[in-house]
């Protein structure tokens, strides 16, 4: 029973975070900063597009150093 728990913690952590464990802290920063600003009453919708552009070109950037 607890290799299968542990399996099936394995898949979510690999589905969600994947290899790159900044991009899933910055969006789920990214989202806890828009929920947060629009429960104050700011128009904060273009939060969670622009950090993840910003995240995908950092992950790229990285990715593209490591190769070279």
């Amino acid at each position: 029973m607890i290799t299968r728990l542990k399996g099936f913690a394995r898949f979510w952590y690999d589905f969600f975070v994947g290899d790159d464990w900044t991009v899933a802290v910055g969006v789920v920063l990214a989202l806890a900063a828009t929920y947060a600003l629009s429960v104050a009453g700011v128009n904060a919708w273009w939060i969670t597009p622009a950090a993840v552009l910003i995240l995908l070109a950092a992950s790229v950037r990285r990715a593209a150093r490591s190769r070279n």
